[in-house]
């Protein structure tokens, strides 16, 4: 095991999405440079695909076209139109399959005729995605219809309309809807519905508004899954992935800004809402039954940019990957029209980035200046960000969390109802979480964990009936670090603790046993412990079979109230820290030197009572 190399840097983590320019005069800046490409590119044929393009290839040279038309529309170079229309015809002649794909599973109708997309060129080479990319040439050819007008000959036109009804009808009647469970392919495919309806006959277009609603409601959002207390669209059999879900908020996007259905708002809003309690304020997030750490890039700015405006949210700090900024590239840095639409729409849209965090306390988050706790489900810390520092829940006997520890037996799964109170007072937040949990001993516990910032640093005090051994308190693994425009590898954070503090790591080898002195990255022991391969495997059931991890241990405080084991420790800084705990007339009392809070007593609903005010300086 190497324990010498420097940090490697986080690939998919880069810059704050809204710190990329989006001014009309920087869109067609980006428009400028994707038409010189495709000009220089532009094959005899009309082939405008990457010369490296393998995967994902069925719909990319028509995205290409599809900026073409757009870059035609507000520039009228006079060399696009005949790009234009020979890459449209080398489309509608290459690339438009109509014989079944030998091995596709998903046919429900043998021998249709239809058109659909290819993932793969290659007749029988993984043709199972060839759903998804039926959806992505059925968007780039309703986006060429809607920019099209005068750059192309009628009967061109009038074919490819024709190509996209049958993607229409490949994607709801040929095959079976959404075979991969994907939430974000989809909703795709509804928007699909929905801007392809505007190009047809009211007697022909209504009939499959209505079909795409219908799927809408009764096969995308009937099937939501419940997270951290928000219902959102299933995302390849998981509540939410850190790289779809952003591009599923795209197309909730899109499909309210084409259709004015309300449900789209809601719905979007709903998963705005969530993202914002999930994502640090760095921006910083892994997870997701997909891709663990993988972050999306122009494929997320629309949705974020359009729902974090309407929930006032600053959505734009998720950290996309650089090297998408602004369409699909290849790893020579050349444009790949792959998700091309994305960037059609974004250009479209007016909507500005707002740029201040939500006022109001998210039960799922606790957020102030550059310090974040990030909840999950079971209101157990899932990331905690201070100092530019990010931790993630250790893992002691294959137990995952943050929280007292005694005899090898982490407390922290609840047992019961979890309450959760918040306060704020002087510049101060705080959130104090009240768990019934139960231990090997079989008896029932409360853990009140009170979580107070300053913007600046973390106090978290944990107070819990007195425990038997010498329990201690773990405090996180330390992961990544901020670096510059980058994220990094680290194995060390700047905490402290009265209690004594250490960072221990594991002594066994194995993708099991994750030593953060090494390179190596959550997602990649995700994957190495999933049941099925990279892209296919779940990263967040592989990470749920880690036996140990580098971990803080924090120890109790020495001079707590006899019948209570209380833990305390600062996240931000390693400067000395004082707390005192105490029984007092009104509750337990918890004494730093920036703050006094109370836990008092539960109400007349049985939820606990927070009190908090901020030191008096002298």
């Amino acid at each position: 095991m190497d324990l010498t190399s420097p940090p490697a840097y986080l690939p998919h983590q880069r810059g704050p999405l809204h710190d990329l320019p989006d001014t009309p005069q920087a869109y067609d800046a980006v428009l400028t440079d994707v038409t010189e490409q495709a000009l220089r590119r532009l094959t005899p044929q009309g082939n405008l695909e990457h010369p490296d393009c393998v995967d994902d290839i069925g719909d990319t040279s028509l995205g290409i076209t599809s900026l073409l038309a757009l870059a035609w529309q507000r520039t009228k170079d006079p060399r696009l139109p005949d790009a234009v229309h020979r890459s449209l015809t080398f489309h509608l002649r290459e690339r438009v399959y109509r014989d079944d794909n030998p091995g596709y599973p998903n046919l429900r109708v043998r021998g249709s005729g239809l058109p659909y997309a290819r993932y793969t060129l290659a007749a029988g080479a993984h043709p199972v995605g060839d759903w998804p990319s039926t959806v992505w040439a059925l968007l780039q050819a309703v986006n060429v219809l809607d920019t099209a007008d005068g750059l192309v000959p009628d009967e061109r036109r009038a074919e490819l309309l024709e190509v996209a009804r049958g993607y229409w009808s490949w994607l709801t009647e040929a095959t079976f809807f959404n075979p991969q469970e994907a939430g974000n392919q989809a909703i795709g495919c509804v928007v699909g519905g929905l801007m392809l309806a505007r190009h047809l006959a009211p007697e022909d277009g209504e009939p499959v508004r209505a079909r795409a609603l219908a799927l809408y409601s009764d096969e995308i959002r009937a099937h939501r899954v419940r997270d951290r207390g928000a219902l959102l669209p299933p995302e390849h059999g998981g509540a939410y992935d850190n790289n779809y879900g952003p591009i599923s908020l795209s197309f909730l996007a899109q499909a309210h800004r084409v259709s004015g259905e309300e449900v789209f708002a809601e719905d979007g809003e709903a998963l705005a809402r969530y993202l914002d309690a999930r994502l640090t304020g760095g921006g910083f997030d892994n997870g997701g039954p997909r891709y663990s750490e993988q972050h999306s890039a122009f494929e997320s700015v629309l949705g974020l940019r359009y729902f974090g405006a309407r929930i006032g949210a600053d959505l734009g700090r998720y950290r996309g990957d650089s090297r998408w900024a602004r369409h699909a590239v290849k790893a020579d840095g050349g444009v790949d029209g792959h998700f091309a639409w994305m960037l059609v729409w974004q250009i479209q849209d007016t909507t500005r980035w707002h740029r201040e965090p939500s006022t109001g306390p998210a039960r799922h988050q606790l957020r102030a200046g550059t310090v974040s706790v990030a909840f999950d489900d079971r209101m157990t810390p899932a990331v905690v960000e201070a100092a530019g520092t990010y931790y993630l829940p250790a893992a002691v006997n294959r137990q995952h969390g943050f929280g007292p520890v005694t005899d090898g037996f982490l407390l922290c799964r609840p047992m019961g109802e979890v309450r959760v109170r918040d306060a704020r007072a002087d510049g101060l937040r705080a959130k104090l979480v009240t768990k019934p949990v139960v231990g090997r001993d079989h008896v029932l516990r409360s853990v009140r964990s009170l979580y107070v910032t300053d913007g600046t640093t973390l106090w978290t005090t944990v107070a819990v009936e007195r425990l038997d051994g010498t329990p201690y308190l773990l405090a996180g693994l330390p992961y990544a670090e901020d670096d510059g425009d980058r994220v990094r590898r680290t194995a060390h954070g700047a905490v402290s603790s009265p209690g004594g503090l250490r960072l221990t790591h594991p002594e066994a080898e194995g993708a099991e046993h994750f030593d953060a002195r090494t390179e190596l990255t959550q997602q990649q022991a995700a994957f190495a412990l999933a049941a099925d391969p990279r892209g296919y495997g779940n990263p967040d059931e592989g990470w749920r079979h880690l036996v140990s991890s580098t971990a803080l241990e924090a120890g109790p405080l020495p001079d707590a109230p006899d019948d209570l084991h209380v833990f305390a420790v600062r996240h931000g800084t390693e400067e000395p820290l004082t707390v005192a705990v105490e029984w007092a007339e009104e509750g337990l009392t918890v004494r730093t030197d920036a703050f006094t809070a109370v836990l008092g007593p539960d109400d007349a609903h049985a939820e606990p009572t927070l009190t908090l005010r901020a030191a008096v300086r002298g």
